[in-house]
């Protein structure tokens, strides 16, 4: 069923733009413009199907050009200084998280710069405390952060990716193989406490489900491990609480804690 109604192409306008990922552009078409109706969407007629694409395809590509632009205009904010080459790595990650985003909610609503800064080079501050050559642990890393930005930037680096979520998982598979990380990851997709550490030497956390009712069985598990979380005010008290020794970088809330005996962190 087709309709003519400008009511119609309003709904469209707003969905053309969602699926184009802008916050700040809202899509046009003429109200007279044939719209089809499947279900609870609505498809422009395909006699307005090229210009429509090429539109999406304009805003996708300023969206990486704002990526970009965030990224190179913030990185020294977080004491980072990204290779020309590595930022090219890094918008092609992005630009698969803005493909997948709206179907499997990888990360929150934002604007191409906000994702460069809250997201990416947040992330990539992680990059001082590991040492050259290592396999480091990312548990519940959804969408792959921090892990992914980091092994994407520095080409040493090795990642065991850990997502028990089935959708967030197979996420994951695609990503490493169009963004050529095979050989650098291994996938878990299960809990953190039924997957084998092997070789890591650090293990990182941005994002865990209930992770501080979670902490005293992840620092148990991690073993000797350095351990690398993002956390606020509710994380720094659950440390505490167990007695953990952490010091910890401010500009994007890190806790460092670094394994010295059995039983103390440092």
């Amino acid at each position: 069923m087709f309709a003519q109604r400008a009511d119609v192409a309003e709904l469209v306008d707003a969905q053309v733009s969602e699926a184009c990922g802008s916050n700040a552009v809202m899509v046009r078409f003429h109200s007279s413009a044939p719209i089809l109706r499947v279900g609870s969407r609505f498809y422009v007629d395909s006699r307005f199907s090229l210009r429509s694409s090429r539109l999406c395809v304009k805003l996708f590509l300023n969206m990486r050009s704002e990526f970009i632009k965030g990224l190179r205009n913030n990185q020294a904010t977080f004491g980072i200084e990204i290779a020309d080459d590595a930022v090219e790595r890094l918008a092609d990650y992005y630009d698969l998280i803005q493909e997948h985003n709206e179907f499997l909610h990888l990360v929150g609503p934002s604007t191409p710069e906000e994702f460069a800064t809250r997201h990416i080079l947040e992330s990539l501050t992680l990059l001082e405390y590991l040492p050259n050559g290592i396999w480091f642990a990312d548990v519940g890393t959804g969408g792959g952060l921090p892990s992914i930005p980091c092994i994407l930037v520095r080409e040493d680096l090795k990642a065991v990716l850990i997502e028990s979520k089935d959708k967030k998982s197979k996420f994951l598979t695609l990503a490493v193989e169009k963004l050529r990380l095979k050989h650098r990851t291994r996938l878990s997709p299960t809990q953190f406490s039924e997957t084998n550490l092997g070789h890591c030497e650090a293990v990182t956390c941005r994002a865990l489900d209930k992770f501080t009712e979670k902490l005293p069985r992840l620092i148990k598990w991690s073993g000797r491990s350095q351990l690398l979380f993002f956390g606020g005010e509710n994380l720094q008290k659950a440390l505490e609480g167990q007695n953990v020794l952490f010091k910890k970088k401010l500009i994007a809330n890190l806790f460092v804690i670094k394994f010295q005996q059995k039983t103390e962190f440092i």
